[in-house]
């Protein structure tokens, strides 16, 4: 697969990154895709490994390393060297819905398992996905797949995040009549309004929804299934019902003056930018002027920093209880797991840039939020490595994770709950405990990555099938 030597040969290039101080200035994605003949050299680095990891989505050491959605990446690596782009996207598509979304969001667990990560660079895995699909847009080989005809059933998706859109556009292409309920106001559940602009522009998003509507799946929206409207009604309405409806429920700070005023979920807070960046206003919790304080050290809260750097906060601080881990692969975490490493993202890249530090404080916890006299947080007083002491804050956000599904949707729709808040299914299967109900992605799993989302709805699409029909061709 590619050039035996083409390792040996070329050396690893990525897509060219704008400035910090430059990209800060705009909500836009800031890559400049490589030329093809580059591309083509980058597809060349797949080794003939014989045995390849990338495509494995297996866990060693407690963690997941290679591809869960077993993508064929040195097939298609192997078309792209070749300039074979057409039979490459027929390679891609056969396994992944979506390459647009995870060539953007995805961590690279593939690469992470690449072969030529043992001694060196691994290969440039997400950014070919991301080629390869983008070409195809830009060549007008995405046009809707003609469905030739249906089974008669209906089935009915709660929530369009990527489980809901992945499980959809398997069963509708199956032949079956898909509807698909979303409580917001558009599609595509986080990754509209919870991944910012500048990481996936919601123009590829709306892309998607549309293709997937030409090709016949519906979407209704504010339409909150088990809140407003009633869950019986849709249950009695069609044939099987999934549950992709995600988890809800942020995780909380426990601290004195929890209730002051300035102290939001990093959700609430991402939702409302990207909501004004679409609409070309402010934001009604923008970080401009303001000392901002986020509490969490995962990808949400890089993108809260990215964020409030270009709302034009005056500072930023993002406090992380664990202390800081390796920067280099660790000895006793050997390839090809997963690198537990400490990796600088775009958003502290950017404020290391603006600030002159990086804005990240290990070991930290926040034990009080100091108001003014008009019930705002104004200081925010911490305990570092056992030390108490005091930091401006004039905005908190907690990005802490999420514990589990809204609270309602056990009750509305009769599933048994996990003790942790989610939707308990039974063994290797996405079926829930009442007949016809389905669940699939973070509602079904736990908050996790766009990826393993994709992955448990095309499961999910396969026990649907199977359910309506007694047997399935979805591999």
């Amino acid at each position: 697969m590619g050039k035996p030597s083409g390792f040996l040969e070329f050396e690893r290039e990525q897509n060219p990154a704008e400035a910090p101080l430059e990209r800060i200035k705009h909500w836009n994605e800031f890559h400049t895709p490589l030329p093809r003949s580059e591309r083509q050299r980058q597809g060349a680095r797949c080794m003939e490994c014989g045995v390849p990891f990338c495509q494995s989505g297996v866990e060693l050491g407690g963690a997941v390393t290679g591809c869960p959605l077993h993508n064929l990446i040195p097939e298609w690596n192997d078309l792209v060297y070749t300039g074979c782009f057409e039979q490459a996207l027929a390679r891609l598509l056969k396994t992944s819905n979506f390459p647009e979304f995870t060539g953007r969001v995805c961590p690279a667990l593939c690469e992470a398992a690449c072969t030529c990560g043992l001694h060196g660079d691994s290969v440039t895995v997400r950014e070919n996905e991301l080629g390869i699909i983008e070409d195809a847009f830009a060549a007008g080989l995405m046009t809707p797949r003609v469905i030739t005809w249906r089974t008669g059933k209906r089935v009915a998706v709660i929530g369009s995040g990527p489980a809901g859109l992945a499980c959809a556009d398997r069963l509708n292409y199956r032949g079956h009549s898909v509807t698909v309920f979303e409580k917001s106001d558009a599609a595509g559940g986080l990754l509209m309004y919870g991944i910012p602009n500048m990481k996936l522009e919601k123009s590829v998003v709306a892309r998607r929804i549309e293709l997937m509507q030409a090709e016949g799946v519906e979407f209704v929206l504010n339409a909150d299934i088990g809140g407003a409207v009633s869950a019986q009604e849709i249950m009695s309405s069609f044939d099987a019902v999934v549950l992709c409806c995600g988890v809800g429920k942020p995780n909380d700070v426990a601290m004195t003056g929890r209730e002051a005023g300035g102290i939001h979920y990093a959700m609430d807070y991402l939702t409302a930018a990207t909501r004004a960046v679409l609409s070309g206003s402010e934001s009604a919790l923008s970080a401009k002027g303001r000392d901002v304080v986020i509490i969490g050290g995962g990808d949400t809260a890089n993108d809260c920093v990215g964020t409030a750097l270009r709302q034009g906060c005056r500072s930023v601080t993002q406090l992380i209880r664990r202390p800081k881990g390796p920067e280099t692969r660790a000895e006793d975490n050997p390839w090809p797991e997963w690198p537990r490493v400490v990796k600088t993202d775009y958003g502290q890249e950017e404020a290391i840039a603006l600030f002159g530090r990086d804005p990240r404080r290990y070991s930290t916890t926040a034990s009080e939020a100091v108001t003014g006299e008009d019930g705002r947080i104004k200081e925010l007083k911490i305990i570092s490595e056992g030390r108490e002491e005091t930091i401006p804050c004039t905005l908190l956000l907690l990005a802490s994770g999420f514990s589990g599904c809204e609270d309602y949707i056990g009750s509305a729709f009769g599933v048994e709950m996990t003790a942790r808040g989610r939707i308990a299914t039974a063994p290797d299967t996405s079926a829930t405990s009442v007949e016809g109900v389905f669940a699939a992605g973070d509602a079904r799993r736990g908050p996790s990555l766009v990826v393993w989302a994709i992955t448990e709805g095309r499961q999910a699409a396969r026990d649907v099938d199977l359910y309506l029909m007694e047997y399935t061709n979805l591999t």
